[in-house]
């Protein structure tokens, strides 16, 4: 992951195609472990493809993955409003409030740890 927002740092800096130069010195500025292997398999992975049509096709997959599941199914029903015979949402429940009980004066202000 370091690499890859070492790469898009170098991108969004204005370098539309950074080497593995431009790479290690981005991660060792922040102190970070320099993989030379992983920065050549990332570049030759790259290589040649646009960095916006990679994300693109990343967001694609990433919308097919499930999460959530009912929880998911829960949050999209709610989302259309209420439909007719549907159950009420329920409401948040309200935090009660705990009073702390004050100190007795017993001891006058003194403590055994004073």
């Amino acid at each position: 992951m370091k690499v890859i927002a070492a790469y898009l740092l170098a991108v969004l800096g204005g370098n539309s195609h950074p080497s593995a130069g431009d790479i290690t010195s981005i991660l060792e500025s922040v102190g970070a472990e320099v993989d030379v292997k992983r920065i050549n398999l990332f570049l030759s992975e790259v290589e040649g493809k646009d960095i916006t049509e990679l994300i693109a096709a990343g967001r694609e997959k990433f919308a097919s993955v499930p999460s959530g599941g009912a929880v998911a199914a829960v949050s999209v029903a709610g989302a259309g409003g209420a439909a007719a015979g549907s159950a009420p949402a329920e409401e948040p429940k309200k935090e009660e409030k705990v009073e702390e009980k004050e100190e007795s004066d017993d001891d006058m202000g003194f403590s055994l740890f004073d």
